[in-house]
C-alpha cells in the first residue's frame, strides 16, 4: 500500500469536482467560508475548474472533464492534497476517465472526500494500492464554529494525529440552509452503538485488519464491474484481513440487504475480520419487518466476525475521517470507539 505525503506547513491544497462543484447556495457560500479556513492557517489553495461548475448530470460537468480536471490535480505537482467540493449522483460515470495506472505510477498523494467520492477514494485502494482519506467534503470546513471531528479530519491530513475516536452526539437534522450556510452541526441524539452479536456491547471488541469501504450506493455499482479488483485486493492482504467500513445514502433497509448481498456473491467478503456500519441517511425506517439492524445482520452474521452498527461514519454527521488501504487497531465496547491507523 502506497501512502502519500501528508499536508505541510504552509502547503498547497487543491480542490476539485468530480462529482457536484459548489455551483448554488448554500454550497458556495460554505466553500467560501472553508478558503478563509485554510487560508487563516497560511495554506495556498488551488481551485479546479470544475469547483464551481454546474453542467452536468448529477456532477458538476461532464463525465470527461471531471475525469479530466482529477487527472491532471493528481497528476501536477501544483498541489499537495486534495479535498473534493461535495458528493453527488453520478461519479460512477467519471471512473472510466480516471487513469488510475498512472495514479499508480506517480508520487502518490491524498485525497478526501466521502459519498459518491467512493468512486475514487475506494478505487484507489483496490485499482492503484495508493490510500486516500473517507472523510469530510470542502464545504464541511466552512462550518462556524468547527466541529471537533473536522479538525479530526485536517489534522489526520496534516499527519498530527493517528487515532480517532468517536463522537457522544450527532445530527438527525441539519440546520445548514440558504439563510445559514456555515451552521454548526445540529447535536440533538446521543450516541448509541448496536454489536452483533448483542454479547459485544459489554465484552468490547479489539481487531485488527486493512480498511476497506465507503458508501454502499456507491460500493454495489463498483461489483461485478471492470473495475471490480476486490477479490485480488482482499487475496493480496489475506494476512491483514479486512475490515469493512460501509455507510448508505439513498438506499432503504430493502436496498442495503439488497447490495450487501451482490457484494457478498462477488466474493468481496473474503478474509473479513469485522464489519463497521454507519448511520444510514435513511435512519429509523423499516420496510416488511426488516430494520436498518436486521438489513445488515441478515446478510453479513454467515461471516462470524463483530458488527457494530451507527457508528460516526458517512451521512449522518458527525463523521470518523477512515483512511482507506490503512491498516487499523480497531477498539469498541458500549458507544465509544477508537480507529488507530497504521500506514504500511
Amino acid at each position: 500500500m502506497r501512502y502519500p505525503e501528508f499536508l505541510k506547513e504552509k502547503g498547497t491544497i487543491g480542490f476539485i469536482a468530480p462529482s457536484f462543484g459548489c455551483s448554488f447556495e448554500p454550497y458556495i457560500t460554505a466553500f467560501d467560508s472553508a478558503q478563509r479556513f485554510f487560508r487563516e492557517k497560511g495554506f495556498q489553495m488551488v481551485i479546479g475548474p470544475n469547483c464551481y461548475a454546474d453542467a452536468g448530470i448529477g456532477i458538476s460537468n461532464t463525465p470527461g472533464l471531471c475525469g479530466k480536471e482529477l487527472n491532471e490535480a493528481y497528476l501536477s505537482d501544483e498541489s499537495d492534497v486534495l479535498i473534493s467540493c461535495g458528493g453527488g449522483e453520478l461519479m460512477c460515470e467519471v471512473v472510466p476517465y480516471i487513469d488510475f495506472e498512472k495514479i499508480a505510477r506517480t508520487r502518490p498523494k491524498w485525497y478526501m472526500g466521502y459519498s459518491d467520492n467512493t468512486n475514487f477514494t475506494f478505487l484507489s485502494a483496490t485499482l492503484a494500492d495508493t490510500a486516500a482519506i473517507y472523510g469530510p467534503c470542502v464545504g464541511a470546513f466552512g462550518m462556524i464554529p468547527p466541529h471537533e471531528s473536522i479538525e479530526d479530519a485536517f489534522e489526520l491530513l496534516e499527519g498530527r494525529k493517528t487515532e480517532i475516536h468517536g463522537y457522544r452526539m450527532w445530527e438527525k437534522e441539519s440546520l445548514k440552509s440558504e439563510e445559514d450556510p456555515t451552521a454548526a452541526y445540529n447535536l440533538t441524539e446521543k450516541t448509541v452503538f448496536h454489536y452483533y452479536p448483542e454479547s459485544l456491547r459489554e465484552k468490547g471488541i479489539s481487531v485488527r485488519g486493512r480498511l476497506l469501504g465507503g458508501c454502499l450506493d456507491c460500493l454495489s455499482m463498483l461489483t461485478g464491474t471492470r473495475f471490480d479488483k476486490v477479490p485480488q485486493f482482499a487475496d493480496k492482504y489475506k494476512k491483514d484481513g479486512i475490515i469493512w467500513f460501509i455507510e448508505s445514502c439513498d438506499l432503504n433497509v430493502m436496498g442495503i440487504r439488497r447490495a450487501l448481498w451482490q457484494m457478498k456473491e462477488a466474493g468481496w467478503f473474503e478474509n473479513v475480520k469485522g464489519f463497521l456500519i454507519g448511520r444510514p441517511l435513511h435512519f429509523g425506517e423499516d420496510m416488511m419487518g426488516l430494520d436498518q439492524y436486521s438489513a445488515v445482520t441478515g446478510a453479513l452474521q454467515e461471516f462470524g466476525v463483530p458488527i457494530i452498527m451507527d457508528l460516526d461514519i458517512g451521512h449522518l454527521p458527525p463523521m470518523m475521517p477512515v483512511i482507506t488501504g490503512a491498516v487499523a487497531q480497531v477498539e469498541a465496547r458500549r458507544d465509544e470507539i477508537s480507529i488507530r491507523y497504521s500506514l504500511e
